[in-house]
């Protein structure tokens, strides 16, 4: 049976959470305090780049199972299950926890303004022992209520794929009453027969930082091998696909870059390290994976110094600023840090992005110049730094791309480009765990 949903934030994880359920043909009414996206969304028009979800958007609201509205009271009169999906970034303070502000504001206000029995989904990632939290205020308020944590495991890019194919649904609850309503609410996925994990909350809080936290660990490894690699000679794609061969390690999160970004790794595994902390049982991999991670952003810049000391006033080209390929998202992305440091340095930065320039002139403005393509950047440019795998600079032409430059030289970061090919023209270049290659 369709169930009456709310879905509080229409970030990236609310956004495609209410835009999915709709899909699965619950009535759904998505609610935030931007009134400016809601104006956008009830316009019909996407708020963030994510591919296939202007699709989605377009046939859920002309179906009228999609609908958006700046009203909490009116979203929650019409609604059974409430999903609160807002941002849990980091509180600034420097020691790892997020700021559950928004989240707080959102449980308080559903509290507040209840009138009927609700099943309130816990979507956003909270610290351990929040849900528990709050069950215990609803208690206190005398509402009728359940709580439930649902983490999500939406990558950016591939949301679309990831909510109609998750690999598990995790469901945190103590009621009975409450599993069955979600299982209505997800039923479409019940009957693909995706794997359903009912737990308890804590444990639900905590798959979600032990997931993120994992695959950050990979990440760090696999580019911690690459500098070991780039000093024996060995290649770093060939390891990587001889270790993924083995099934108990698999091939994913095993590509070498400039480190991880994003929304959730970054914060994700400070926030299971301050959590660790405060139970006095500390993960120390995990401090170890943020510590390798901020200096595999750093080694880009180091090595680049190699191939040029005196990078003052020196012309540097940027392709990609997004964290990853398929995202107009540039938090915690590598490009920032590189890019400040190269600032730092005096060097003249120009860039291009297919997706995210607009968030990048949010945060620079006219420090950098902004290209309207990847010759534009190379046009008399001492190098070129490729920083995300974006497809369309996986078949760049080489040729002209040389002639732009004032000096051919190449450090691509994340290994889309031919290392043959770039031997053939005479590029100097440089790659992520292979050797280094002098034109």
């Amino acid at each position: 049976m369709a169930k009456n949903i709310c879905v509080i934030g229409v970030g990236y994880v609310g956004l495609a959470t209410a835009i999915g359920l709709a899909d699965f043909g619950n009535y759904v009414i998505a609610i935030d305090i931007d009134q400016s996206k809601i104006q956008q969304l009830q316009n019909g028009n996407m708020i963030i780049y994510e591919p296939g979800l202007q699709e989605l958007l377009t046939r859920n609201t002309s179906a009228n199972r999609l609908k958006f509205t700046n009203s909490l009271k009116d979203a929650l009169d019409n609604s059974e299950v409430v999903f609160i999906a807002v941002g849990t970034p980091e509180n600034g303070n420097g020691d790892g926890n997020v700021d559950i502000q928004y989240v707080e504001n959102a449980v308080n206000d559903v509290i507040q303004n209840s009138n009927s029995y609700k099943v309130l989904v816990i979507k956003s990632t909270v610290p351990v022992g929040y849900n528990r939290k709050v069950n215990e205020r609803i208690k206190k308020a005398n509402r009728d209520m359940d709580v439930v944590s649902n983490p999500e495991f939406l990558r950016e890019g591939k949301a679309v794929y990831d909510f109609f194919h998750p690999d598990r649904v995790v469901i945190g609850t103590d009621s009975e009453k409450a599993k069955e309503i979600m299982r209505d609410v997800y039923r479409t996925l019940n009957r693909i027969n995706v794997p359903f994990l009912w737990t308890d909350w804590e444990s639900a809080e905590l798959i979600k930082y032990a997931s993120n936290g994992f695959l950050a660990i990979k990440i760090a490894y696999i580019n911690q091998l690459a500098c070991l690699a780039e000093q024996i000679g060995a290649d770093i794609i060939s390891i990587a696909k001889g270790m993924g061969m083995d099934g108990r390690i698999g091939p994913k999160f095993l590509h070498a870059g400039p480190g991880y970004g994003g929304s959730c790794f970054p914060k994700d595994t400070k926030a299971l390290s301050a959590i660790a902390h405060q139970f006095g049982v500390p993960i120390t991999i995990i401090d170890a994976v943020i510590e390798a991670n901020k200096k595999q952003k750093m080694r880009i810049v180091e090595r680049l110094k190699k191939r040029m000391p005196n990078i003052s006033g020196k012309t540097i080209g940027i392709l990609g600023l997004a964290f990853k390929a398929e995202t107009d998202d540039i938090r915690e992305s590598p490009a920032i840090d590189i890019v400040d440091e190269l600032l730092k340095l005096g060097a003249i930065v120009k860039v291009h992005d297919p997706q995210a320039m607009h968030n990048f002139k949010e945060k620079y403005e006219d420090k950098v110049s902004y290209c309207n393509n990847e010759y534009e950047v190379s046009k008399d440019a001492d190098a070129l730094l490729i920083l995300t795998e974006w497809n369309e600079y996986r078949s760049l032409d080489l040729r002209r791309i040389k002639s732009a430059m004032k000096s051919p030289y190449i450090f691509d970061t994340r290994n889309v480009l031919d290392r043959d090919e770039l031997n053939e023209l005479g590029f100097s270049f440089d790659l992520i765990g292979q050797k280094t290659m002098e034109a």
